[in-house]
């Protein structure tokens, strides 16, 4: 092969956006369930440093508006915060986002790719501030509208990065594309997140008995397949929907291909 020889793994946009694409749920979370049980590691360090900038941002920010109490209590305080945090993490997260992505075509990743795409941070933070805006006004109007944003617009973010598109594109994009399959791709995550949920029993019940430790011990074990799952299935899904474009000798065009191996 020559060393540029680019190939496309999956679906492609002109496809998605004619809905000409099909999703297989139980296909889709059996390959993923499979990937995560040989990658779970890179992801779960990713969001364990997005977790720890996170936390910074959040105590950095309620000391100049007021304090910890403060911020609990006050609501624009928090909205604040939250919108700091979207702007600063979104660059991290996408590099989760990413490994997903990669994953589902084959290859390997290593945690430091959460800091890959610092380049592309304001256009990232800016996707998903306008993402999770939208989706906030669906469910402030009603909970429906809330939930089908939440849904179709799910892999904004890879468009943006792997197929270097602009925020607002990468949206239309995104929701014109996925309302094709919005009830299997619904159906996939609320089984993910009633997995979520199902983790979280033992601690319930194990609340105020002395043995809450169990519980919560489970719950973190529980999420160490759980998120990488989620991500990979998000992976998975993007590769189907829009594919991804490989340089054929080097790796992924738009990532960092000395991070990865076939």
């Amino acid at each position: 092969m020559e060393k540029n020889q680019m190939i496309n793994v999956g679906g492609n946009v002109e496809s998605a956006k004619q809905g000409q694409y099909s999703i297989d749920i139980k296909s889709v979370l059996q390959e993923a369930w499979s990937i995560t049980s040989q990658s779970r590691l890179p992801i779960i360090v990713g969001i364990l440093i997005c977790t720890v900038i996170s936390l910074f941002i959040v105590f950095i920010a309620s000391q100049y508006l007021g304090g910890v109490e403060n911020a609990l209590k006050d609501m624009k305080a928090q909205y604040i915060i939250n919108v700091l945090v979207t702007l600063a993490v979104s660059p991290f997260i996408a590099g989760i986002e990413m490994m997903g992505v990669f994953h589902a075509v084959g290859l390997k990743t290593q945690p430091k790719l959460v800091f890959s795409f610092l380049n592309k941070g304001a256009v990232i933070a800016i996707c998903a501030l306008l993402s999770s805006t939208l989706s906030s006004l669906g469910f402030n109007l009603l909970i429906l509208p809330g939930i089908f944003l939440l849904v179709t617009l799910s892999l904004t973010v890879p468009l943006v990065i792997e197929k270097n598109m602009m925020p607002i594109k990468a949206i239309i994009l995104s929701v014109k594309s996925l309302r094709f399959q919005f009830f299997k791709l619904l159906a996939i995550y609320g089984i993910l997140f009633m997995a979520l949920l199902l983790s979280t029993f033992p601690l319930l019940l194990l609340f105020k008995s002395g043995f809450e430790i169990i519980g919560a011990a489970f719950l973190l074990f529980a999420l160490t397949y759980l998120a990488p799952l989620f991500y990979n299935t998000k992976g998975i899904l993007y590769r189907e929907i829009f594919g991804v474009q490989l340089n054929a000798s080097e790796g992924p065009i738009q990532g960092d291909s000395g991070n990865f191996s076939a």
